[in-house]
């Protein structure tokens, strides 16, 4: 009778092997995939499933002892025009910018989430997001905001009550600013519907992100879409 429980234990083994059902055949984790993860242990991933898409994934995602976990999940949303490469991106197309990116600070109107150790800026009247081409700020929050920044070519962002209520700051373009590339792009809370080029979650993610993140394990933001030129393992 062992013998018999054995071999049928066995015999079962094989098939799942034969059939692609063992874990050995599963693809590993995304950021295992990836060309870089910029070298921090904590790492975020928006995925669209093409080019053109308005909503995605994004996944939370620890490195230790060597391997990535997700540590959560949640609907996403892009650009109204969808994504598309960052190194070429143009300002005002509503495209979410495609690459790998740093995440200098969070901000929002409402207060941090408890447990947010990442540096976080409260959000007041004089609190702008300077988008101005022109000015020596773009790219830059403003407090307040300056006369060469113009107002109708920044952010408000007390303004944006819904979306603001937390955020993450992205690297896109912020580093040296390239002029007419794009400005205030965020990962932020979702709106009514796609955004004008950031990426976006619901309220609830947005606050287990910013609870969950570490500064001292440098999180970064990999953007990206499952294939194609602006494919996420590219980055």
């Amino acid at each position: 009778m062992r013998r018999s429980l054995a071999t049928a234990v066995a015999l079962l083994a094989l098939a799942a092997g034969s059939t692609g059902a063992g874990p050995a055949d599963a693809p590993p984790p995304l950021p295992h995939r990836l060309a870089d993860t910029g070298g921090g242990s904590q790492l975020i991933t928006a995925e669209a499933p093409d080019a053109a898409a308005t909503t995605g994934t994004v996944t939370w995602w620890e490195r230790r002892a060597g391997r990535w976990t997700a540590a959560g999940s949640a609907p996403a949303r892009f650009g109204a025009n969808g994504l598309t490469e960052g190194t070429t991106r143009e300002q005002g197309t509503s495209t979410t910018p495609t690459g790998l990116y740093d995440l200098p600070y969070a901000f929002g109107i409402e207060d941090a989430p408890a447990g947010t150790t990442y540096p976080y800026r409260k959000v007041n009247e004089d609190s702008w997001w300077c988008q101005d081409n022109a000015s020596r700020a773009y790219n830059r929050w403003v407090e307040p905001r300056p006369e060469h920044c113009r107002a109708d070519e920044a952010e408000h962002l007390v303004g944006y009550g819904t979306q603001y209520a937390r955020a993450l700051v992205t690297g896109f373009n912020y580093d040296r600013p390239v002029r007419g590339r794009g400005a205030g792009i965020f990962l932020h809370v979702n709106g009514r519907g796609a955004t004008a080029g950031c990426v976006s979650v619901p309220a609830d993610a947005m606050a287990e992100i910013l609870a969950w993140a570490r500064p001292e394990r440098r999180p970064h933001i990999a953007v990206g879409t499952s294939s194609g030129p602006t494919a996420i393992t590219r980055y």
